[in-house]
């Protein structure tokens, strides 16, 4: 019903896929990752039906010491294994609530982490909440 109701009205789904790994993702969100995945394989399959606006889009949350190069490169893949063009959104993490004692990504981190994306296939990769990257760790 969502991906019918955004093709008709415009919108966008988006997904935020903490991770690749299912033990970091289970220590994030304490739940598998399993459902997320077999959601944004199924809806990567309309995606032809109107490329613009994207009906899909995803962003993964750099939480340090957690999802670093090689979990976005894995996301990455997956994402680009069902289509390259799928935008993909690297965002910033800032240290609150239960993970308050963690640094705010660097600018090192985010930029090793677009590039891996990159690397991996995908063609639309940006890094989001710019203004909130720390000094190099």
């Amino acid at each position: 019903m969502m991906a019918d109701l955004s093709l008709k009205s415009g919108g966008c789904i988006k997904f935020d896929l903490k991770a690749w790994d299912p033990g970091i993702h289970h220590a994030l969100c304490g739940v598998t990752n399993t459902k997320t995945m077999e959601n944004f394989r199924t809806l990567a399959g309309w995606i032809t039906k109107r490329p613009k606006p994207p009906l899909l889009i995803a962003s993964t949350l750099l939480v340090p010491g957690y999802v670093d190069e090689p979990e976005v490169s894995e996301i990455a893949g997956f994402i680009s294994s069902l289509h390259p063009e799928i935008p993909y959104s690297l965002l910033a993490f800032y240290p609150q609530f239960y993970l308050n004692d963690l640094p705010t990504t660097s600018r090192s981190h985010a930029l090793r982490c677009r590039d891996a994306a990159k690397k991996a296939g995908l063609r639309n990769v940006r890094i989001g909440n710019v203004h909130l990257l720390a000094e190099d760790y």
